[in-house]
C-alpha cells in the first residue's frame, strides 16, 4: 500500500478515474467491502487509482487497507469534515476521471461499468447515475440523450450527491467543498459542476449502493444535529443565489431553478423534521427578507406547483404542517 510519503514511481500512463474514498470512524469491514467494489471493476491496474482519504478517524484503517497492496494509496489527515477530506483527495488526484465514494457504500459492478463505458466511448464531461438502498437490486435502465449541463439544469431536477457523478477532471478548475459545511456540501459543488460540463449523459442504471446507517451524519436526529442541517442547507441556498446572479442568462436561469428547489426542500426538511409552526414562520421570515420566499412561479415541475401554492397561504402552511410529518413517518 502506498502512502503520502511513499516515493513510489510516478506512472507512465495516466490512470483513466481517480476513485476518492472518504471516511471517518467507519467500520473497517465496511472500508474494505468499499475498497474491494472499485477493484472488481474491469479497470486494470494502470487505469485506476483509489485514493482513501481517512479524515483523522480515532484508530487508523491502515491495517484493514494493508492487504491491497498498491492498489491503495492512504492519506490521512486531522479531522476536518468530508468537504476537506475530499478536497484533499481532488488534489491529490490524476485520473482523467473523478468518482466520489464514501467509504461505507459500494459501487455496484454491472451498472457501473455501463458508467464507465459512456465515459470511455462516449467522451461525456460527466456521467449521471442513480443510487439503491438495496444492495442487489433491478439492473435494468436507460440512457438520456447527452447534453450540456446547463440544459439538464433548466429543464430538469437534478440528484445533487456528488457520489452520483463519475466527471472529467479537465471541467473542475478550482471548483471545490466548502470546508465548515456538514450536510448539504454536495448540493453547492454539483450544479455549479454541472454548468461546467458541455456534455453530460444521464442513465437511470442504479450503480451506487448507499448504506443506511444510523451513525450517519444524515442520521443525526437530536435537536442540536437537526438545526445544524438546517442551517448548512440555508447557506448552501444563499450561496447558489449569489453565484446565479452573476452567471449569464442561460446559465443563471438554470441555477435558479435549483435554488428553487433546494428552497422548497428546506421548508419541507423544517416541517418534517421538527414540526414546529413557530421555527416554519422564523425560517419563512428568513427566506423571504433573502428574496427567496414565496417561491417563484415557475412551470418546473407538478410537486413544485402544488408546494408553491400550499405555502402562500396560511391554510396551506397549517394543512401542510398537520400532514407532511405523517406522510413522512409512514414511509
Amino acid at each position: 500500500m502506498q502512502t503520502q510519503q511513499d516515493s513510489t514511481p510516478i506512472q507512465e500512463t495516466q490512470p483513466l478515474v481517480t476513485f476518492i474514498v472518504t471516511c471517518y470512524n467507519l467500520p473497517q469491514k465496511m472500508l474494505g467491502e468499499c475498497v474491494e467494489s472499485i477493484l472488481s471493476l474491469s479497470l486494470r491496474p494502470f487505469e485506476r487509482e483509489i485514493i482513501v482519504v481517512d479524515d483523522g478517524s480515532e484508530q487508523s484503517p491502515i491495517k484493514e487497507l494493508q492487504r491491497f497492496g498498491d492498489d491503495v494509496v492512504y492519506v490521512r489527515k486531522g479531522n476536518g469534515g468530508v468537504s476537506t477530506a475530499r478536497n484533499l483527495g481532488l488534489r491529490t488526484a490524476t485520473g482523467r476521471y473523478i468518482q466520489f465514494v464514501d467509504g461505507d457504500d459500494t459501487l455496484i459492478q454491472s451498472t457501473y461499468e455501463h458508467c464507465l463505458d459512456i465515459a470511455r466511448y462516449g467522451k461525456a464531461d460527466a456521467v449521471m447515475f442513480d443510487f439503491t438502498h438495496k444492495s442487489s437490486d433491478d439492473l435494468g435502465y436507460e440512457d438520456w440523450e447527452p447534453m450540456s449541463g446547463c440544459d439538464m439544469m433548466r429543464q430538469h431536477n437534478i440528484q445533487g450527491a456528488a457520489c452520483l457523478c463519475l466527471f472529467s477532471r479537465s471541467i473542475l478548475g478550482e471548483l471545490c467543498f466548502t470546508p465548515g459545511i456538514s450536510y448539504g456540501e454536495d448540493e453547492e459543488f454539483t450544479p455549479q459542476l454541472l454548468l461546467r460540463a458541455e456534455r453530460v449523459v444521464r442513465t437511470t442504471a442504479k450503480a451506487y449502493y448507499y448504506r443506511l446507517r444510523e451513525t450517519s451524519a444524515i442520521g443525526n436526529k437530536t435537536k442540536e444535529g437537526i438545526m445544524k442541517r438546517l442551517d448548512d442547507n440555508l447557506r448552501v441556498i444563499r450561496s447558489l443565489q449569489q453565484k446565479a446572479a452573476t452567471l449569464p442568462t442561460a446559465e443563471r436561469i438554470a441555477l435558479e431553478r435549483r435554488v428553487a428547489q433546494l428552497t422548497m426542500d428546506h421548508i419541507y426538511n423544517t416541517i418534517t423534521l421538527t414540526r414546529d409552526s413557530s421555527l416554519l414562520q422564523q425560517r419563512l421570515d428568513t427566506l423571504r427578507s433573502d428574496g427567496l420566499f414565496p417561491l417563484p412561479n415557475r412551470d418546473y415541475t407538478t410537486k413544485y406547483k402544488w408546494f408553491r401554492r400550499l405555502t402562500n397561504s396560511s391554510a396551506g402552511l397549517t394543512l401542510l404542517m398537520r400532514t407532511l410529518p405523517l406522510m413522512t413517518q409512514e414511509r
